[in-house]
């Protein structure tokens, strides 16, 4: 087929990170591509990114293999959270039933620096067993998605911070604070002050937009509980941007077109 009749080359970007958004902002504008990034819609008012949009999930690895083969899908790149790791493993699977060349994007974790008083730990319930030994009020930022781990702490206060309000089951002794990044570190400061913080708990989602919490901690001598993030699925090429990952998009497809 001639370049000038060949469609558009469709990627589909498993999104709803900032990663995913500039990725989408590079790819849409070109002509050749057809970008289309899917949300898992768990945000009430998502920033859209460019291109076309879906929301919700796809049913598990056989339903996202459906969708890669009923919409003709070229590429295939996971630039979800981190700790995203059910739709990972979707993806893996999906992309080696449907032979669709996959990508994941994922951004450099946070690396403890001279004064920083962390206790990593591989999961939320391990964080939640090391807080009693550690403090009694909690900043807790990993999501309002996993505060169910927390809810047997009945001696310890917590402060939660989330986009949308959290559901039920969470710790009886809980405000929570409604709010999206990036922070600031003057703000961390305070708010670290105001509440008399004494703990953070934390998930390694690594970038910039959320770190100022962890140089708050450091400067006031708190100690850091953080989660380690999931692996990516075996196998799976890993960028740490979307400017790599959109040279890999261009590179494959100019491989599959000189073939």
């Amino acid at each position: 087929m001639p370049d000038a009749a060949r469609p558009p080359r469709h990627v589909l970007i498993l999104g709803g990170t900032t990663e995913a958004r500039r990725l989408a902002a590079g790819l849409a504008p070109e002509p050749s591509l057809r970008v289309t990034t899917s949300l898992a819609g768990r945000v009430a008012a998502p920033r859209l990114p460019a291109g076309e949009v879906r929301i919700g999930g796809f049913g598990g690895p056989e339903g996202l293999t459906r969708w890669l083969r009923e919409h003709a899908v070229d590429a295939l790149i996971d630039a979800t959270h981190p700790f995203a790791d059910t739709i990972s493993c979707s993806a893996a699977q999906a992309a080696a039933t449907a032979h669709v060349p996959l990508l994941a994007v994922r951004r450099p974790g946070w690396v403890p620096g001279p004064g920083d008083t962390w206790h990593q730990v591989t999961s939320l319930d391990e964080a939640a067993a090391a807080l009693p030994a550690l403090g009694t009020r909690i900043f807790l930022t990993t999501g309002r998605m996993g505060l169910s781990h927390f809810a047997h702490l009945t001696d310890l206060w917590f402060l939660v911070r989330s986009v949308d309000a959290p559901e039920p089951p969470y710790p009886p002794r809980m405000t929570t604070l409604l709010d999206r990044g990036p922070f600031t570190l003057d703000g961390e400061r305070e708010l670290l002050r105001a509440h008399r913080i004494d703990v953070l708990v934390t998930k390694d989602s690594g970038a910039a937009a959320t770190a100022a919490k962890l140089t708050a901690a450091r400067e006031a001598g708190v100690p850091v509980v953080v989660v380690q993030r999931p692996p990516v699925p075996e196998g799976v090429p890993v960028v740490a941007g979307p400017d790599e990952a959109a040279n890999w998009v261009h590179r494959i497809f100019s491989e599959a077109n000189s073939r």
